[in-house]
């Protein structure tokens, strides 16, 4: 015990030894030490050195500790002190703030600690076993320690986690640990656990992860839990986010319908701390994990009708138009509202359906653009309404030019916003108006027609005039760069729209100005939109204006501009930064107002047009000629096989006429052959009863003369009878005569007909049979090839499956091994309590007794020195006894 005083701080005499050498001792005591004591003392003593002197106790002590873990499992106390040190060790959770060298060297610490913690996969083995055990002095430093290693090395761990037997299992258990503080330390150890690891996150969700997850969020409150919630929620966010696998098991486990009630919220303006809006906003966010469009289109479908079923969208929706909502929680609802709707058409249909609670009702797309285009709003609530609206049109097949036939107050909204002064306004306004167009001519040619009052006095120009006006009178780059993709994605694939824009004299010669100018770096991405308008303007030009015909738009180029220096500046588009951002996802997501410049589906516009464009432009007017030509022989060619082609299914239909007439005569053929059968049977009876009565006649030949007059009755009504019969018989046969040489027409008919209906098809067919027994031996070969690669995987693929059944069975003689050694352990700790409940008594029992003794030895010594006796004190003795201690030791030395 002196030498733990010493260590600790005590009065020592002598010089003090230092940390390092006091850390040695420490670990030779650890290494060498028969009694448990002694070991557990020492190990207590590294454990509060280990913060102060971490470098020291880390390269001397962590072997000897992992050591530790090995042979003294039985004894909690000490395995719990040397899990701690080894948490100290590789974890560096120091409050105070260090500079920064100090913070790289404490990093490093915890990086080059937990290499030679793993360096032995073993190790992180053993760790897991340990966390089997109940005891809370073992469990809990145990889960901070693997959290630690996690953090560190990740992926490492990760590995031999999986590999380990039961390993995720182990750790599942955890989250059923009624202890509160292990089971939210396992929440933060499965989030560290399931890190960019989709095996993992796998085994976890088929562990019943979501199941458990969502019953602590519920029993914590929900939104207004705290932050176990907030645990609760990023580790399902690990586990669905780009897993496909488990966002399908989510699904169809019926989960979507139990996150209604976290988006219960009300409308009170008091109930949103900081705790409550984090927590809303995750689950918002694992809402966007399920439907987001990155996700294949089937897993994204289902979830999005599995929503509206439950009735989240409609909750979302009614959070939408609450009052109080803090505003990120708003932007993120909008943002989730959008992708629930994105491209169904029944969550569109209802969006479309809910009205703000305002006097009068207004539609919620309404109310949203009033935000959109308000320069007021915060910049992304805008944005965020912008992907609402666009995810409102996308694949919409219901809604109109403004959208649904009551609001027609949106197209204002736009169409003002397209032209305030706000040139964030303007592009929105732009870029939602371009959004309605997409790949819909109808719509296209309708706006073509919309006309709008500019001023007082003035007549009124089209919307289409009205945006080459503000666009030719200099804005800023942003108001134009929008006009000018409402523009390209207005008149593309619109042949009329072209001419509608070529037919004001003063669109022409703008765009070849702004294109030829040598303008700044701001200015080169209006010169490539302005060519690509110009480009749109040849290739969907109809020629139907004289003076800006396909050729002398071409011919202006090559004077004006140059067709090099053209498609020099139709590239700048995609060469601009911002270019490749904007196609990433569809979700407008700019850092700051000044970089909305693209729209996400325009560059998929730009994507297929640049090569097209460019083809255009250098091509002479005799390739185009010929080009025409070969289009009209292909729509020739194209109609004769249409024509050819109903005319086949013309003689189709006759020849299934046909056989249905063959097959009613065949089946009144089988029924008379039935009835002919039938009556043929009857005459054999009759014939049979006439042999009979001969018969009769012949034996009754002595009787003849006086039964004569019966039998001649008898004869003249038989001989009645078999007239009667064969008349039947022979009308009979000539009526299956009759149908049989009509049968026989019928059938030469239809031989006729089919051979000329194939020599027909043989004839029109002839030549596309070809070409497509030719693609198809392409086909067959690539399939051969295909097939053969897929019968090859087969065999890698049963080789695995006999070696995965091989550890399968392994794993479960191992787990009956486990088990059966478990019912022991539980068995021995059932007796060990027992002794140790015994001991307990006995223990208090021998306390009592020197308690006793102890008095009696006070009220002696007391009565001795009433005597006059000389007795020394207790603290004397002690002196005495330390100063002996310290002689011996010195003999022990100097006899070493």
């Amino acid at each position: 015990m002196n030498f733990f005083r010493g260590v600790m701080g005590g009065q020592a005499p002598g010089p003090q030894p230092s940390g390092a050498e006091t850390i040695q001792k420490l670990c030779d005591r650890v290494a060498s030490s028969t009694l448990l004591d002694d070991r557990r003392d020492a190990v207590r003593a590294l454990k509060s050195l280990s913060k102060k002197y971490r470098m020291e106790v880390g390269t001397q002590a962590m072997y000897h500790l992992i050591n530790i873990l090995q042979t003294d499992r039985s004894d909690s106390e000490i395995v719990g002190y040397a899990l701690d040190t080894l948490y100290n060790l590789i974890c560096n959770d120091e409050e105070e703030e260090q500079d920064e060298n100090a913070q790289k060297q404490a990093d490093d610490l915890s990086a080059q600690f937990t290499e030679k913690f793993i360096e032995d996969p073993e190790h992180v083995t053993l760790l897991l076993t340990l966390l089997e055990e109940f005891d809370f002095h073992v469990r809990w430093p145990g889960v901070k320690l693997l959290t630690a290693l996690l953090k560190n090395q990740g992926p490492q761990v990760q590995g031999v986690i999986l590999v380990s037997p039961m390993g995720v299992s182990r750790l599942m258990d955890l989250l059923a640990d009624s202890r509160e503080i292990i089971r939210n330390d396992g929440l933060l150890l499965l989030q560290q656990l399931t890190k960019s690891n989709a095996a993992i996150q796998k085994i976890v969700a088929f562990e019943n992860a979501f199941e458990r997850l969502l019953d602590i969020i519920t029993d914590e409150g929900s939104s207004d839990g705290g932050i176990v919630v907030e645990d609760c929620l990023l580790l399902l966010l690990n586990l669905l986010k780009n897993n496909s696998s488990n966002q399908n098991f989510f699904k169809e486990g019926s989960y979507i319908q139990r996150m209604k009630p976290w988006f219960e919220v009300g409308d009170d303006n008091a109930g949103w701390s900081a705790q409550k809006v984090t927590n809303l906003h995750l689950m918002l966010q694992l809402v966007r994990v399920l439907v987001s469009p990155v996700n294949s289109p089937g897993a994204t479908a289902s979830c999005q009708k599995a929503m509206f079923t439950c009735g989240l969208l409609q909750q979302l929706c009614t959070i939408l138009m609450a009052t109080g909502v803090p505003a990120d929680i708003l932007t993120e609802t909008i943002n989730t509202v959008s992708e629930v709707i994105r491209g169904s058409q029944d969550n569109q249909d209802y969006f479309a359906s809910v009205n703000a609670p305002s006097n009068p009702p207004r539609p919620a797309i309404v109310v949203l653009l009033m935000s959109m285009v308000n320069e007021r709003q915060p910049f992304v609530l805008r944005c965020a309404v912008l992907y609402c609206f666009q995810c409102f049109l996308y694949k919409n097949q219901k809604v109109g030019f403004y959208g649904q036939t009551n609001s027609i107050s949106a197209g204002q909204l736009l169409c003002g916003g397209l032209f305030s002064a706000d040139s964030l306004s303007n592009w929105c306004a732009a870029v939602a108006l371009a959004h309605a167009l997409q790949e819909n001519l109808s719509q296209k040619e309708q706006l073509l027609r919309v006309q709008l009052a500019t001023s007082l006095g003035k007549p009124p120009v089209s919307l289409l005039q009205q945006c080459t006006n503000i666009l030719s009178q200099g804005s800023k780059v942003q108001t134009r760069v929008g006009l000018l993709m409402l523009l390209c994605t207005w008149i593309s694939n619109c042949p009329i729209a072209v001419t509608h824009f070529l037919h004001n004299q003063e669109n022409v010669p703008f765009l070849t100005a702004q294109i030829s100018e040598n303008l700044g770096e701001d200015e080169r991405l209006v010169q490539g939109l302005c060519a690509l308008l110009l480009g749109i303007c040849i290739y969907y030009n109809d020629n139907s204006l004289e003076n800006y015909t396909k050729e002398k738009l071409k011919q202006l180029i090559e004077k004006r501009i140059g067709k090099e220096n053209f498609v020099e500046k139709l590239g700048f588009i995609t060469k601009h930064e911002l270019y490749s951002r904007a196609g990433q996802k569809p979700q407008p997501v700019f850092p700051s107002p000044e970089q909305m410049l693209f729209d996400h589906e325009f560059t998929k516009l730009v994507k297929d047009l640049e090569g097209m464009i460019t083809k255009a432009v250098h091509k002479s007017s005799e390739e185009e000629k010929k080009e025409e030509e070969v289009k009209k022989t292909l729509e020739q060619h194209d109609n004769i096989v249409t024509q050819y082609k109903e005319l086949i299914r013309e003689q189709d239909a006759e020849i299934q006429k046909l056989k249905e007439q063959v097959a009613s005569v065949s089946t009144q053929n089988e029924q008379l052959q039935t009835m002919i059968t039938q009556q043929l049977s009857q005459i054999q009876q009759h014939k049979d009863q006439y042999n009979i009565l001969k018969l009769k006649l012949g034996k009754d030949n002595q009787s003849q003369s006086n039964s004569q007059g019966d039998i001649s009755q008898v004869n003249g009504v038989q001989t009645e009878e078999l007239t009667q019969l064969r008349d039947e018989v022979e009308e009979l046969r000539k009526q299956n005569t009759l149908l049989q040489t009509q049968l026989g027409d019928k059938d030469s008919l239809i031989n006729t007909l089919v051979s000329d209906i194939n020599v027909n098809v043989e004839i029109l067919e002839l030549e596309a049979l070809r070409s497509q027994v030719q693609a198809q031996s392409t086909e067959i070969s690539q399939l051969q090839t295909e097939r053969q690669e897929l019968l090859r995987r087969a065999e890698a693929t049963t080789g695995e499956l006999k070696s995965l059944s091989e550890s399968r069975a392994n794993l479960e003689l191992e787990l009956a091994s486990a088990t059966s050694s478990v019912a022991i352990l539980q068995t021995e700790n059932s007796k060990l309590q027992t002794d140790v409940q015994e001991s307990k008594k006995e223990q208090d029992d021998l306390l009592m007794l020197l308690a006793d003794q102890d008095q009696k030895i006070h009220n002696l010594r007391q009565r001795l020195k009433e005597l006059g006796e000389t007795v020394e004190d207790e603290d004397d003795l002690d002196a005495r006894d330390q100063t002996d201690d310290d002689e011996e030791e010195d003999d022990d030395d100097e006899e070493d």
